[in-house]
């Protein structure tokens, strides 16, 4: 069992990665890239965590409540620690 941040953005992998040291980090996984009692750790669209799940993968995303603001540019540590960013665990499934 192995943990994954998989993230595009060095301030969500650097917060990130503040918690989960020994951590493996990605910025491109497919559904065939972990195990079931694998963890991925991040920001995923919402198709990927479905099939992720279902593979029997457990998936933290990162929640960032944003202000306009900060839409639209890189955010690093103190941004994320500013705008109270933290970690929820959704179950997700296609219902389609």
């Amino acid at each position: 069992m192995t943990t994954y941040i998989v993230s595009r953005h060095p301030g969500a992998i650097a917060w990130l990665l503040n918690r989960f040291a020994e951590a493996t980090v990605r910025t491109h996984v497919t559904p065939d890239d972990f195990q079931p009692g694998d963890t991925v750790v991040g920001t995923l669209p919402v198709h990927l965590l479905a099939a992720l799940q279902a593979r029997g993968v457990r998936c933290l995303s990162l929640v960032v409540p944003l202000e306009a603001g900060d839409r639209g540019r890189e955010l690093h540590i103190p941004d994320l620690d500013r705008l109270g960013a933290y970690l929820a665990e959704y179950r997700v499934q296609c219902v389609g």
